[in-house]
């Protein structure tokens, strides 16, 4: 279908009005997020602590009375229409577009929890794909919210959040936790979610960046990765392997001091692997101590050391996503990490106001020095999470 600068949501009723010459019935929305420390943790049933962001993935919905789901977005020139009973995951993923895979897997998992009718979904969305601020959990949380109110399945954030994972995880195939689904569901403004992703408890905290006179960069490399392939799910069997051998359900499950013994049990790859879970469930709960007792000046040093931690233990980090990083502290950021599932993707920097531009220059300049592309470089405001919007 027709690709278009309009905003967002315009553009996803644009192309609803010419997939089906009428106007929705509805539109909803969800947004990206960014991770703001907490990396591999989620699907260890640990501890993050993300925030939703302003860009956001619309969907327009209008309802059928053939029992078919037809999905169209601003993306993809490719219209997919599916029978509902023909809905079968994960058969189907080799049949449909992998965007379509999304939408469609959503609708497949609610159908498990309840029963639908026809509909029209036209999507479009401006959280950039592929650098790591959870494009794929903005398309489950606006589909999910849709269809949740269209088939008046009365499910509340949190089920929603866990349909989302569900449709990822098996529709998808990518072993992603559930982090970026509950932040896009839960998200709220000037606010981080500090949640427990073994139980899903979830404590918003105020961030404070405003009155700090601070800002959270995203510096988007523009190296593509894919969750569904490659060393994503290596890292989850890694971590698996270390729990197993540990004796736990979940590396969760161990702390700093069991570190000696896990060195001892463990091959060299998968000991680090496992302390940097270990020690990155330590570091978001002192981020959120921090934060709480002196404010978001004081966690920077927090935040370099989580890049370090995935630089070297985990190795997901790339070398763009270093240059991102070295060259924004040297030009005086307070903090900067890479963020999202790594091989590519965003760093993010804490940056004061009045040091944007410089840190902005200097990362331009060192990624063209190093003969990489230039990155794309913005600012993010922890924004609100899912809501219907018309």
């Amino acid at each position: 279908m027709t690709t278009t600068t309009l905003a967002p949501e315009e553009a996803a009723r644009t192309l609803f009005a010419e997939l089906t010459g009428t106007e929705p019935a509805g539109v909803w929305s969800a947004p990206g997020r960014v991770n703001l420390i907490g990396e591999h943790t989620d699907y260890n049933d640990g501890f993050v602590f993300p925030f939703a962001i302003e860009h956001r993935t619309f969907v327009a919905l209008g309802q059928r009375t053939d029992g078919r789901i037809r999905v169209a977005s601003t993306f993809s020139s490719e219209v997919v229409d599916v029978a509902l009973d023909d809905l079968d995951f994960p058969a189907l993923r080799a049949e449909v577009p992998e965007w379509a895979t999304y939408p469609l897997g959503v609708a497949w998992a609610l159908l498990q929890v309840g029963e639908g009718t026809g509909v029209d979904l036209a999507l479009a969305s401006d959280v950039p794909v592929g650098a790591g601020l959870s494009s794929s959990a903005a398309i489950e949380g606006a589909v999910s919210s849709a269809l949740n109110d269209t088939w008046d399945l009365g499910l509340d954030r949190v089920a929603l959040a866990k349909i989302g994972r569900k449709a990822e995880n098996e529709a998808v195939g990518a072993p992603t936790g559930i982090m970026d689904q509950m932040s896009s569901m839960l998200g709220r403004p000037d606010a981080a979610i500090f949640l427990d992703c073994r139980s899903l408890e979830a404590d918003v905290v105020d961030l404070g960046f405003a009155g700090a006179g601070l800002e959270l960069l995203v510096i988007d490399t523009g190296v593509k990765h894919s969750h569904a392939t490659g060393g994503y799910g290596e890292r989850r069997a890694s971590c698996e392997l270390g729990a197993r051998t540990l004796g736990v359900s979940a590396l969760r499950d161990l702390s700093i001091e069991d570190l000696p013994r896990a060195a001892e049990l463990l091959d060299e790859v998968t000991f680090r692997r496992v302390r940097h879970i270990v020690t990155e469930n330590a570091r978001v709960v002192e981020t959120v101590r921090t934060l709480r007792a002196e404010g978001p000046e004081a966690i920077g040093d927090l935040l370099v050391a989580s890049h370090v931690s995935m630089r070297d233990d985990f190795e997901i980090s790339a070398p763009e996503l270093d240059t991102a990083v070295d060259a924004a502290l040297a030009a005086g950021a307070i903090g900067a990490r890479m963020t999202g599932g790594g091989f590519g993707g965003a760093a993010i920097a804490l940056v004061s106001h009045d040091q944007v531009d410089g840190v902005v220059d200097a990362v331009t300049a060192a990624f063209a020095a190093s003969g990489f592309g230039a990155p794309h470089i913005f600012t993010v405001t922890p924004s609100e999470g899912a809501r219907r919007d018309a």
